[in-house]
């Protein structure tokens, strides 16, 4: 799945923790004077309509990626403490 997006191993056991199922997405973000920016996100959580999005399984984990994110060298990881932690989307690429 290297190619599709990159998770780390930390990722994926907090996915495999929380039901074995995520959502790589673009959430739209509202700026305070109208202009409008769409966010790479990542749930824990299926999405609601999965026909527009890519499945992939690897290691016992099922990720649903919306297609205008897979290949662009994205990572999935893990962050925060004990119940604040959650998942995040960067850039795997480096300058």
């Amino acid at each position: 799945m290297l190619e599709i997006i990159d998770v780390s191993d930390a990722a994926k056991a907090f996915i495999k923790q929380h039901g074995g199922v995520a959502t790589v997405r673009l959430s739209p973000r509202h700026g305070c004077c109208g202009g409008l920016a769409n966010v790479a996100v990542a749930e824990t959580s299926s999405p609601n309509d999965p026909a527009p999005y890519q499945r992939h399984s690897d290691q016992a984990i099922i990720l649903f990626i919306d297609p205008a994110l897979a290949c662009q060298g994205l990572r999935v990881d893990v962050e925060g403490f004990w119940k604040l932690r959650h998942l995040y989307v960067e850039s795997s690429l480096s300058c």
